[in-house]
């Protein structure tokens, strides 16, 4: 007996120093270990840097506004965090940034993100979403979940997006095989045993890839601009000879793209071609290898220009250019707008540069809130870091990392992702979820959605006392209150508290009751302080409700 008790004892002791070390640990592991600053202290890298900055600083003068200040370190890793994962960082990952020298802190902090595979599947689904939209769509011959994953490794992989953009558009092979096609099978209509709908494509090529909407000059010329329904047709007709069968996704050597004339009916044949810049059209290859070639050719414009305009988008919770996916409708494009698509196209198309240079410039670095008057000058002109609602997966993925001190992510128990993925479908099909062209447009929280938070299942669950749950482990290991207090700050908010908020949920963890919550009537306050939880984890839980039910957990600032 006395031996089963010995092991009781170790399995607890030893159970208490792994918490502890969890939550005070004396080592941080390295979250970039083969970070390397001299990359981005490059001549051009920097060269870049700076000329983005001076555009914004010129536009500033101009127009005489005085930016914001920059954000503290720990605010900009938030929104780093909340770009590339979906989810804010860790208490796990908060050590590790502040142990690193604030030097190249913010750089280091990024590399470590793009090297993990939260930041591939994250910045897959937003992708997929303006590729193939949120519809899982004919499943017979298409496998939406395949083409997410194969995006996703290729952005772990740190593949060109000239080639992978190509791949989509001039893949063949089955939906299951080559999951590239799947960009080309979505558009399959089953009940007709049609095969890829040449309309669809080429509004979906123009769309996510050029950054303007053609297809609003499909069935005429436009009113606005100078696209014709020709040029809508043109590029359609790239797809003409695409059909399926048994191999898949293939190039038939017939097909033609026909179109009817409105008055009189009558069918005619339109040719395959560009709307703009032939010349970069190749002659030689199938047609959709020719357009593939023409889209991410380098002399391009808008392929490039697009692409920056998404990410930043992705980053900021708002694109440079708005609406994102009709740059050629804006009235006025940023000149940081082309020198950063200009870098991506000197450099080869590469996605993580281009994060790293977005992420350290001076505009993504700025605090949202300034000792002075901020209008609607500072938000056109970038002078501030943009207010934007957190989006439904941003929200629920911060709820479930704000339950642990640990990282969640791909290296967590098989059982933690599962839980995590339920919960995160369960509470985005009741917050509520836009289209993948609608995601970047402003939003307005609801009645429902503020019930979800308060009173939701998942909030609830994930909150609660438990052995293993966060606000327990706090509670047990943290050896003051004020320490307590901070790292459910630092867990939940990404900062430390103030003085006075310090103060205030200090008392209330130790059940007393602040007198400027208390109501005027004696009778009525004693009833108030009779409801006050006695339970000290029940506490505890009361402050990561509260926390997460505050304005600023749902936004990005």
């Amino acid at each position: 007996m006395w031996i089963r008790n010995v092991v009781f004892l170790g399995l607890v002791v030893g159970g208490i120093a792994l918490l502890t070390w969890q939550l005070f640990p004396e080592e941080i592991p390295q979250h970039a270990p083969r970070f390397q600053a001299e990359t981005l202290r490059d001549h051009s890298f920097q060269e870049t840097l700076q000329r983005v900055n001076a555009a914004f600083r010129k536009d500033w003068a101009e127009n005489g506004v005085i930016p914001a200040p920059r954000a503290p370190d720990l605010q900009i890793a938030r929104r780093i965090s909340l770009g590339l994962t979906g989810s804010i960082p860790s208490l796990q990952e908060i050590r590790q940034f502040e142990a690193h020298g604030p030097e190249d802190r913010i750089a280091w902090w990024t590399q470590g993100l793009l090297e993990d595979r939260r930041y591939a599947d994250y910045v897959a689904e937003r992708l997929t979403r303006a590729y193939v939209g949120t519809e899982d769509g004919p499943f017979v011959f298409f496998r939406r979940r395949r083409f997410r994953h194969w995006i996703s490794d290729q952005l772990l992989a740190n593949r060109p997006y000239d080639g992978m953009v190509r791949e989509m558009i001039a893949g063949r092979g089955l939906w299951t095989d080559n999951p590239a096609v799947n960009f080309i099978s979505f558009t399959i209509d089953p009940p007709n045993q049609k095969g890829p709908d040449p309309d669809r494509l080429g509004a979906r090529v123009a769309r996510a890839f050029l950054g303007i909407r053609l297809d609003c000059a499909q069935c005429h010329d436009h009113p606005f601009q100078d696209w014709k329904q020709s040029d809508f047709q043109g590029l359609a007709a790239f797809f003409a000879r695409t059909k399926h069968g048994f191999a898949g996704i293939y190039d038939a050597n017939k097909g033609v793209y026909e179109s009817e004339e409105r008055k009189t009916l009558a069918k005619y044949v339109v040719p395959p071609t560009v709307p703009y810049s032939p010349e970069l059209r190749p002659k030689e290859g199938t047609w959709r290898e020719q357009l593939a070639a023409w889209v991410t050719s380098p002399g391009n414009p808008y392929f490039a220009q697009a692409t920056v305009n998404r990410f930043w988008a992705i980053l900021f919770g708002k694109p440079l250019v708005e609406p994102v996916d009709d740059i050629y409708a804006a009235e006025r494009r940023p000149e940081a707008l082309e020198i950063l698509a200009e870098d991506f196209r000197r450099h080869g198309h590469d996605i993580r540069r281009l994060i790293q240079l977005i992420v350290n410039t001076e505009v993504f670095q700025l605090d949202s809130a300034a000792d002075h008057e901020l209008t609607d000058l500072h938000d056109k002109l970038w002078a501030a870091f943009p207010l934007t609602r957190l989006r439904p997966e941003q929200v629920v993925g911060s709820i479930v990392q704000a339950s642990s001190p640990e990282t969640i992510g791909a290296d967590s128990h098989i059982f933690t992702q599962l839980l995590k993925f339920i919960n995160e479908n369960d509470f985005v099909k009741r917050y509520g979820d836009s289209n993948g062209e609608d995601e970047f447009a402003p939003g307005h929280s609801t009645i429902p959605q503020r019930l979800l938070m308060m009173n939701g299942e998942i909030v609830h669950e994930r909150t609660r006392p438990g052995l293993f749950a966060g606000s327990t482990r706090v509670a047990m290991m943290a050896p003051t209150d004020e320490k307590a207090v901070e790292i459910v700050f630092l867990t939940v908010l990404t900062r430390r508290p103030t003085e006075e908020e310090t103060a205030y949920y200090v008392r209330r963890l130790r059940g007393e009751v602040p007198e400027d919550v208390l109501p005027k009537d004696e009778a009525e306050a004693a009833r108030f302080k009779a409801q006050a939880i006695p339970d000290r984890n029940g506490r505890f839980q009361d402050l990561y409700c509260t926390l997460i039910n505050l304005t600023e957990f749902s936004w990005n600032h």
